[in-house]
């Protein structure tokens, strides 16, 4: 019987897409409303990762006192940055012709992010990467989230594929923590938003550029 193709798990921002543009510009927008001073892109870069909320928690740290009102500025950051997410984010150099390689060769593929899932599905579907997903699992589609293992199980699960082999690929601590707790590999990107460094977090295989990852998953489904 053949080893059959793992099912191969991504995560989206700083992974998939340089999408820190638009966070930063949809950040700065709230920041400066709530009489806040307004942060680089590089500084944003740092913050990003656990979803809009955490952004926003974060995002008023850097520039004063925290947030008094987290829940309504979530709505706030989720109800502007929907309609202009996708106005400066662009896919990674080598994530198109990447990904028409894995369907092309028959892998099925999904999107795991902490990302709130409106956000998310536009902004795949806005840069046309939708095509490539059976399954995209926003931070806010299950009760948990990443570094929780059942939010890569659960995607896993919707797509009838419980047991099946899979293989995750990200750029930050979540991903990797997600991964080992289910028992799943992880590819990590060198070129993401971590803020610690890509060859600490405890990848399997690390990769420079995006389209290396079609021979990591080789070397993994060996």
């Amino acid at each position: 019987m053949t080893n059959p193709k793992p099912i191969i798990l991504f995560d989206l921002d700083g992974t998939l897409i340089d999408s820190a543009p638009d966070l930063v510009g949809t950040l700065n927008i709230i920041l400066r409303r709530h009489g806040r001073t307004t942060l680089t892109i590089s500084a944003v870069k740092k913050l990003v990762g656990n979803g809009a909320r955490a952004l926003l928690e974060r995002g008023f740290k850097e520039t004063g006192a925290p947030a008094e009102n987290l829940d309504a500025l979530t709505v706030e950051f989720i109800e502007t940055y929907v309609p202009n997410c996708a106005v400066l984010s662009r896919p990674f150099s080598g994530v198109i012709e990447t990904l028409d390689t894995f369907a092309n060769s028959g892998y099925r593929m999904a999107v795991c992010t902490n990302k709130p899932q409106a956000p998310s599905e536009t902004i795949l579907t806005e840069l046309g990467l939708m095509q490539y997903f059976e399954v995209v699992v926003g931070g806010d589609f299950f009760p948990m989230r990443k570094p929780d293992p059942q939010h890569l199980l659960g995607a896993l699960q919707l797509m009838d594929a419980p047991e099946n082999p899979a293989i995750m690929v990200g750029d930050s601590y979540n991903d990797v923590a997600s991964a080992r707790n289910a028992g799943i590999p992880v590819i990590v990107v060198t070129y993401g938003y971590t803020t610690t460094p890509a060859h600490e977090l405890g990848g399997d295989i690390l990769v420079d550029h995006f389209s290396d990852i079609v021979t990591a998953v080789a070397r993994l489904h060996a």
